[in-house]
């Protein structure tokens, strides 16, 4: 079992920036794929940043350039960096861990993983 603690969420106003944490604790997690993924009221699901257990990362469209997503070693923490927001970044982001395989956004293991946070709130006003 792996335990995800997100934080950091909040209301900001488009054009600023948020840094979400994520804390990792459990069973031996060290190798799997590890990110977050929002959802918005009446939206699907939408991974928006991965990263692989040696660094690799993949970001959405929608975020890239704007988003930063890091660890630290041993991946105790995870961290994504959000500049630049705008009102359609407003969700609830979720940590998750999927199990080693394929790490990127696009192939949905992060949204579909037993293995999430609570979640925390992202607001951003025009």
């Amino acid at each position: 079992q792996v335990q995800l603690v997100e934080s950091g969420g909040g209301s900001v106003q488009s054009g600023g920036s948020l840094k979400l944490t994520c804390a990792a604790s459990g069973n031996p997690y060290s190798s799997y794929c590890m990110g977050w993924f929002r959802q918005a009221p009446g939206k699907e699901s939408e991974a928006v940043a991965a990263i692989s257990s040696d660094g690799r990362t993949s970001y959405a469209n929608s975020v890239k350039g704007r988003f930063t997503i890091s660890q630290d070693n041993p991946r105790n923490t995870l961290w994504l960096q959000m500049n630049t927001l705008e009102p359609e970044d407003s969700a609830n982001y979720y940590c998750a861990a999927a199990w080693p395989g394929p790490c990127t956004v696009e192939v949905g293991r992060l949204i579909n993983s037993p293995y999430r946070g609570q979640g925390t709130q992202v607001i951003v006003s025009p």
